[in-house]
């Protein structure tokens, strides 16, 4: 299937070995010189308290890493990558000729640690997000292989143009996996399996998922989230928290 006949029917779309080489290394170089320096800003997966996380920062592992924030203001070569032709025209069938970078929302590098990594149940990005339309493209880039026993993304093909009712949700509007209307839909799930340089599209109202890590080694991902410039993040939000980054006009 095309890469934008999948999105419009499964809500994502693969794009393979779409990284270059030199620039995915000079990207886990500086990810791990940062997260060896503990270069802020930093989340925690004790600050997150997802299954599996460490109970605080004091607690075994409670400095473990789950995402190095800003991705895009840390060096040069995660700002120039997420502002490339090569992006943007990916973009394009997607979001229009004019899209805009968050640098609210995702604009990080994710850090899965073999030791003390949590799982993250289902759920939809767009629940804690507030634009004026909930119509914004993620892009998942793979730094490293990514399968299911270092915890991989998980997503349920079709679920950006669904409505569920509240008895299908949990409080914090995570899917439920112990109510009957909701089998069907998770027996669907497909791993998102990627090699390194390989990216994934996602839309922001698909459903996904990630297991923990249960290799040894850390599991390294940038992600970015994007949005067509006339679709606004709400002021006062969080959305609207930082400014957003114009990409130039993409030609295919």
């Amino acid at each position: 299937m095309h890469g934008l006949e999948q999105f419009k029917s499964e809500g994502y779309a693969i794009v393979r070995g779409l990284l270059p080489l030199d620039v995915r290394r000079r990207m886990l170089e500086v990810a791990r010189a940062h997260l060896a320096a503990a270069i802020a800003p930093i989340e925690y997966e004790a600050d997150i308290q997802y299954p599996g996380a460490p109970a605080s920062r004091d607690a075994p592992g409670g400095r473990t890493v789950r995402r190095l924030l800003q991705a895009y203001a840390r060096d040069s070569v995660f700002r120039d990558w997420a502002t490339s032709h090569a992006v943007r025209v990916r973009l394009l069938p997607f979001l229009g000729p004019r899209i805009e970078l968050s640098q609210a929302h995702h604009n990080c590098v994710m850090t899965k640690d073999p030791g003390h990594s949590s799982l993250t149940n289902w759920h939809r990005d767009i629940r804690y997000w507030a634009f004026e339309r909930p119509e914004l493209v993620s892009l998942w880039l793979a730094l490293g292989p990514e399968r299911l026993e270092n915890g991989c993304l998980l997503v349920l093909p079709g679920t950006h143009a669904m409505d569920f009712g509240p008895q299908q949700l949990d409080a914090a509007h995570f899917l439920r996996t112990d109510v009957e209307q909701n089998s069907d839909i998770l027996a669907k799930k497909v791993a998102v399996e990627l090699d390194p340089g390989d990216v994934l599209f996602f839309h922001c109202r698909l459903f996904h998922a990630a297991g923990q890590n249960q290799t040894p080694d850390t599991k390294y991902s940038v992600v970015y989230t994007y949005h067509a410039a006339d679709n606004r993040p709400v002021p006062g939000s969080r959305s609207a928290a930082l400014p957003d980054v114009p990409l130039e006009n993409a030609r295919a």
